[in-house]
């Protein structure tokens, strides 16, 4: 079985939390399924999750290069420069990343409203950006585009591979026909 899921903000990628926090529990009714992969708490948007362990380290796993596209809203002026910077790859304190795809995008139609909602500085401009990594380090997304000079305010996961979100609700999961490795 395979269970997509658009994790919303403040949610533990864990199905206990003895904290008492929101957690994949209170959204994912589906057992004996385990998140292929991580979104932290203050992310957002396409989690799978899966009971099949093979398809679950096939997701998951750096080694099979499985693509994860993000949409982000940073705060400054998107720049060519920054841009390309994130495309031949940035270095990180763990060293450098892999080049990533990264393009300026309008603020996606299809975006919900966050809660809590973004903090805004009105003499801070901000944008989006798409960004694709075939890496999966620490919060990467948000330290590289911190280190063009863009720090992250919002952070959705919309694709991994060839699954996306596709009017997936926030909150809301379905059950997928897993697609064969290539």
């Amino acid at each position: 079985m395979l269970v997509a899921l658009n994790k919303p903000y403040g949610v533990l990628c864990q199905f206990t939390d003895e904290a008492g926090r929101r957690t994949l529990a209170d959204f994912v009714p589906q057992k004996g399924v385990y998140a292929a992969g991580r979104l932290d708490h203050d992310s957002e948007g396409l989690l799978l999750l899966t009971d099949d362990g093979k398809l679950q380290h096939r997701l998951a796993d750096p080694k099979h290069k499985q693509p994860k596209t993000y949409v982000v809203q940073v705060e400054g002026v998107l720049s060519e420069e920054a841009l390309e910077r994130l495309r031949r790859g940035v270095m990180l304190n763990d060293g450098p990343t892999l080049p990533a795809g990264a393009e300026a995008i309008d603020e996606p139609e299809w975006l919900w409203p966050r809660d809590p909602p973004v903090r805004f500085r009105k003499t801070v401009p901000d944008g989006w950006l798409r960004i694709v990594l075939r890496e999966g380090r620490n919060r990467q997304v948000r330290r590289m585009t911190a280190a063009v000079g863009l720090p992250t305010l919002r952070l959705i996961r919309e694709a991994i591979g060839d699954y996306r979100l596709d009017g997936l609700g926030l909150g809301e999961v379905r059950v997928i026909e897993p697609r064969s490795s290539r």
